[in-house]
């Protein structure tokens, strides 16, 4: 079976109050359109067609590098006219699901039994819908059956008259159709309705007349087929799908203080008997290891966590590499190219940048480690800094095993210190340390006796 995708991206979302058109508002940090687009992708789509208008090159280069084919619909007139504009770039003998680019949280199990039903009937024309039952209907198109109970049509929220609309099983605008029979049903519709649009759910009745099987699905959770047509809506949208989230991962062996506390824009992987405190941010690709613990209000992207460590409370980890029972904070930052061997301590209002830190060596208090490469077991003053900049051009810092540094240095790169050198506090060293060398380079004190002391002035 051929299957291509049909995703309706056109609209404007003017209740989203917003110059971003609808389909790029994100949930879990990324747009609606590329959840769907993904979407499409899982369920292994011949070829995917995006439907766009309002804000068309934006919602385009929003998609970079995609193999997406794209239709213009430079006027809204209703889904049915949406689904038109791609229709002829579509194969005859395709089956064409249709989905929506403000509808990110369908699962792909869903659509797959979906896509399932249509397959089961392959070389017949057919359609089959994705229906779902809700409480409160209101707004939706409902699904008319007849004694049968076999579906009829569908009628929109506008057009319904009272009997119908108590019906509680309702249209999702998800859908799996022939495209021989699009191409012949969509030319025959009518915009004589209470909106003067063109509706897609209007094929349902003509299938009915062409005597073509209407087959259904029914999605397990109303929220995975509800859409954002305003900021409540998204914020819903994303708190059931943090809350989703949280379960798997509480059920792939991760504690959470707080499952209604935490992000994940992107993708979290967790081993066994993980905590994750409350308030905690994951972006990118996180892997965090066995009996990792991560303390409240942290912020982790696009980084790798090995076994028992430890991150503690407010600390910024950004494309950083973690080695199994490293300390790092509280307050830490470690930037893009950071890498912690085994056992290494980072400490409170610590920065590190393309540092590559040896197995127990220690970054403690209040020191930026930036292009450095550090061996084991070093002890790095509170104060130190890595002054690797000169305005123009970074250069490297190099500690081998055992240097002790202490308190208030500035390490002027590039500059290479040896094996179990030590740093006397307060020195800004610019040359080269020897193995086993002490280094001092401050100015000498002096004491000055019979100093007064400034005193405040009177004021008039």
């Amino acid at each position: 079976m051929i299957l291509e995708v049909i995703i309706l991206a056109a609209g404007q979302g003017s209740r989203m109050r917003s110059t971003l058109p609808k389909v790029l508002h994100p949930v879990a940090g990324k747009s609606m359109l590329s959840h769907v687009i993904d979407l499409a992708t899982a369920v292994a789509s011949d070829k995917t067609h995006v439907v766009i208008g309002h804000g068309a090159d934006q919602v385009k280069s929003s998609i970079p590098n995609s193999t997406v084919q794209w239709a213009l619909q430079s006027e809204q007139k209703g889904t049915g006219h949406a689904v038109a504009q791609a229709l002829p770039a579509v194969s005859d003998d395709a089956q064409v699901l249709i989905l929506y680019g403000d509808v990110p949280l369908t699962t792909p199990e869903t659509i797959q039994k979906l896509v399932s039903t249509s397959a089961n009937k392959a070389n017949t024309e057919q359609v089959t819908l994705l229906t779902v039952e809700l409480d409160d209907p209101n707004g939706y198109g409902r699904i008319i059956r007849n004694n049968s109970d076999q579906v009829t049509a569908i009628v929109e929220q506008k057009d319904a008259s009272a009997a119908q609309l108590r019906i509680s099983e309702v249209n999702t605008g998800i859908m799996c159709v022939s495209a021989s029979a699009l191409k012949r049903w969509l030319p025959k519709l009518s915009d004589n309705n209470a909106q003067g649009e063109y509706y897609l759910t209007d094929i349902i009745a003509m299938a009915v007349s062409d005597g073509v099987a209407i087959h259904v699905c029914q999605a397990t959770e109303p929220m995975e087929v509800q859409g954002a047509n305003n900021r409540i809506q998204l914020e819903e949208l994303e708190r059931f799908y943090q809350r989703r989230y949280a379960d798997k991962l509480m059920l792939a062996g991760a504690s959470l203080a707080d499952a209604s506390r935490i992000d994940v824009r992107g993708s979290l992987t967790t081993g066994n008997d993980v905590y994750i405190d409350i308030n905690c941010v994951f972006e990118g690709e996180v892997t965090l290891g066995d009996g990792v613990r991560i303390g409240p209000n942290c912020h982790i992207s696009d980084t790798k966590i090995a076994s028992n460590a430890e991150i503690k409370a407010n600390s910024v980890l950004e494309g950083a590499v973690v080695g199994a029972d490293c300390s790092v904070g509280p307050f830490a930052r470690l930037r893009p190219g950071t890498i912690l061997a085994a056992e290494v301590k980072i400490g409170n209002f610590v920065e590190t940048k393309k540092a590559n830190i040896g197995i127990g060596s220690k970054v403690s208090h209040l020191s930026y480690i930036g292009d450095a490469e550090i061996g084991r077991d070093v002890n790095v003053g509170a104060g130190t800094i890595t002054c690797n900049y000169d305005g123009v051009n970074k250069y490297k810092t190099t500690l081998a095993d055992e240097v002790f540094v202490g308190s208030n240095t500035a390490l002027v790169a590039p500059v290479s210190v040896g094996k179990a050198a030590t740093i006397g506090a307060g020195s800004v060293i610019t040359g080269n340390i020897a193995d086993g060398e002490l280094a001092v380079a401050r100015s000498k004190q002096r004491n000055i006796s019979g100093w007064q002391r400034p005193k405040k002035l009177a004021r008039d």
